[in-house]
C-alpha cells in the first residue's frame, strides 16, 4: 500500500513572508529557517525526510501568495521535483497576476506539473468566478486535477468568505469531468457542505490536511460511505509529525481497506500513479 502525502509546501525560508517564519517557530521548535533549509536543501534531503516519516510520494505545492504567505514559483518547484518521481509538483496560478490562465496551465504542465493548487482565501477570488472558467476548461481537457483551499485560515490577509466549498458546486456542474479536491475539507464551518459535495459529485474529493485524524469520525460520521473520496495530506511544515498522523489514521475504527484508500490508493488514482 503506498502512502501519499497530498499536501506538502516546499517554500524556502527566503520565499516566505517574515511573519510566517515567526509563526512556524513554536512548531519547528527553534529556528524555523534552519529546519526548512535542512529538509529542503536538496531533493535528496527531502526524500530522506519522507522516508523517515513513512511516505512514498509527496505532492509538492507552489504558491504565489504575496498578500499572505509568500511566493514559491512554479519554475522552482518543478525543478525541485524533477529529481525523483516520488516528488509530484502542483502549480499555482494567481488570477490577479496571470492574464492568460489556460496558456499558463499548459506552460506549467510542460515544465512537469501534475496538478494545480488554488488559494482563493489568500488570493481573494471566488472559485466560481467565470474569469477562471478557461483555466478549468483547460484542466478538464488535459485531465489535470485542481485542488482548492477550503475552510478557515487564521493567517493575516486571508479572507475566509472565498473558501466556502459550496461555490465548487458551480464548478463541478459546469465541468463534470474535472477532478476537484477540497483541501482541508471545509475545515471549521463547512464540514457538512464538503461531505455533501463529495457525495453528490463523482469527481470531487475530500482532502483531510490539517484535521486531527482522531476527530475524523466526529467531523464526518458517515466517512466510510465515501471511502473512495478521501485523501490524506499533512500540510508540512505546519505539521511535522506526519508519521504520527499516519499511525492515527491506521488506528481509526474503519475497515483496513478504507484506511488504505485514505492513505494512498485514492490519491494514486487521482494522480494516475502506478505505485512502486
Amino acid at each position: 500500500m503506498p502512502v501519499i502525502d497530498f499536501h506538502i509546501h516546499v517554500t524556502l525560508p527566503k520565499e516566505y513572508a517574515p511573519w510566517f517564519l515567526e509563526w512556524l517557530r513554536p512548531i519547528l521548535e527553534g529556528d524555523p529557517a534552519k529546519e526548512l533549509r535542512r529538509v529542503l536543501q536538496t531533493p535528496q534531503a527531502m526524500l530522506e525526510y519522507l522516508d523517515d516519516q513513512g511516505i512514498d510520494y509527496a505532492v509538492c505545492l507552489a504558491e504565489t501568495n504575496p498578500l499572505v504567505t509568500g511566493v514559491s514559483t512554479n519554475e522552482r518547484v518543478a525543478e525541485f521535483c524533477s529529481y525523483s518521481p516520488r516528488l509530484i509538483p502542483f502549480a499555482n496560478i494567481n488570477p490577479y497576476i496571470v492574464a492568460d490562465l489556460a496558456s499558463e496551465l499548459e506552460r506549467c504542465v510542460e515544465m512537469g506539473h501534475r496538478g494545480l493548487k488554488l488559494y482563493p482565501s489568500y488570493q481573494h477570488f471566488y472559485p466560481n468566478n467565470h474569469r477562471l472558467y478557461p483555466l478549468y476548461a483547460k484542466a478538464q481537457d488535459m485531465k489535470i486535477p485542481v485542488m482548492f483551499h477550503t475552510g478557515t485560515s487564521t493567517f493575516p490577509g486571508a479572507r475566509i468568505k472565498y473558501s466556502d466549498p459550496l461555490v465548487l458546486d458551480d464548478v463541478a456542474v459546469d465541468f463534470p469531468e474535472l477532478t476537484l479536491i477540497m483541501a482541508h475539507s471545509g475545515r471549521g464551518f463547512w464540514y457538512d457542505r464538503a461531505f455533501s459535495l463529495a457525495r453528490m459529485h463523482a469527481h470531487i474529493y475530500l482532502e483531510i490536511t490539517g484535521l486531527p485524524p482522531k476527530k475524523l469520525p466526529l467531523y464526518f460520521p458517515d466517512l466510510e460511505k465515501l471511502a473512495d473520496k478521501v485523501i490524506f495530506g499533512s500540510d508540512w511544515p505546519a505539521v511535522t509529525n506526519i508519521a504520527g498522523n499516519i499511525a492515527a489514521i491506521r488506528s481509526l475504527p474503519f475497515a483496513d481497506e478504507t484506511k488504505e484508500k485514505i492513505l494512498g490508493l485514492n490519491a494514486a488514482q487521482v494522480l494516475g500513479l502506478t505505485p512502486c
